[in-house]
């Protein structure tokens, strides 16, 4: 009889609707897989990822019958997928359902750090509204010139929210798009050169690792805000705040980052940075749809039907 692991802290709900369908083995990280018994880990064909720890060659070695791994999340950077490839593991994520909420909440970080919405919402709160007057004046965000890099799913959404705003959009990606009259640019360099906001919508991974680089920072420029959505490796996060910090770019909107959630104190005494604990696709409906998805296609292996979305 197969088996199904399920990894992570999952809600009760999601737990619950595991349990109902596949009866799983749970433990909290990978490398708790070492503490179950040699005919339980035998018995394991698929598990149901959730978490950000590294799962690896190590970690499938010891469930010599694996064949699926069903990732909870649009990314899987965490998975070692030349690894997943090299033991005929397929790996599965959970795309396109959350595209509205990430691209959300990255219009909503720039136009928060735009018009100072933090800052203004304290000088209510702290009665200096009443005791000395209007807020200061800030800058206006409709009408700017926004870069997105990385015009995948997520970037594509929010560059069409951004274009509702008047925005003049131009993109980086691997390819040129079609697009209603965007401009590409190939070098992210010379799009964060041609921009007043830069949107950070890259896949994690190797390859992307600090991709915004400390050029792509300075080219951005003094008045120049950039905002993540992606992953905290896609940027050089240290020469970032040496830019928040010397007021070589405006500032940022973060969603994610390197050592999260103990993130570099630098940022915390930043007043032109919104944070946020990396919650883009944190919302009850969208989550439900995840745990479903990833669900469903572990239900598709189990029925030898074809994966959803199969990323290998």
């Amino acid at each position: 009889m197969t088996k199904t692991l399920a990894i992570g802290k999952q809600t009760e709900t999601d737990l619950s609707a595991l349990k109902d369908a596949f009866d799983p083995v749970e433990v909290t990280v990978p490398a708790d897989i070492s503490s179950l018994d040699d005919a339980t880990r035998a018995a394991i064909t698929a598990v149901a990822y959730k978490g950000s720890h590294a799962f690896g060659a190590e970690q499938m070695d010891l469930l010599p019958n694996l064949a699926l791994l069903a990732n909870y999340g649009v990314g899987f950077d965490t998975i070692d997928i030349s690894a997943a490839n090299a033991r005929n593991i397929k790996v599965t994520n959970t795309p396109d359902v959350l595209n509205d909420d990430v691209a959300d909440l990255a219009v909503a970080m720039a136009i928060m750090q735009r018009r100072e919405m933090v800052q203004a919402s304290d000088w209510v709160r702290s009665g200096k509204w009443a005791e000395k007057g209007a807020y200061r004046l800030n800058t206006k965000f409709s009408g700017g010139t926004v870069g997105i890099v990385g015009l995948g799913r997520i970037g594509r959404d929010i560059a069409d929210r951004l274009a509702a705003f008047k925005m003049e959009i131009h993109y980086f990606s691997r390819s040129e798009k079609v697009t209603p009259g965007w401009t590409y640019h190939t070098d992210p360099v010379a799009l964060a050169g041609a921009v007043d906001t830069l949107v950070v919508a890259l896949v994690g991974g190797p390859e992307t690792v600090n991709f915004v680089s400390a050029q792509v920072i300075d080219a951005l420029g003094p008045k120049g805000v950039i905002i993540n959505i992606s992953r905290g490796t896609t940027i050089d996060e240290a020469a970032m705040l040496d830019a928040l910090e010397q007021g070589r770019i405006a500032g940022a909107g973060l969603d994610v980052f390197l050592s999260e959630p103990e993130i570099d104190p630098r940022f915390y005494k930043l007043d032109n940075v919104v944070l946020q604990p990396h919650q883009a696709s944190g919302t009850h409906a969208t989550r439900a749809a995840m745990a479903k998805l990833q669900r469903d296609n572990i239900a598709a292996f189990h029925a030898d039907e074809p994966l959803l979305t199969p990323v290998n």
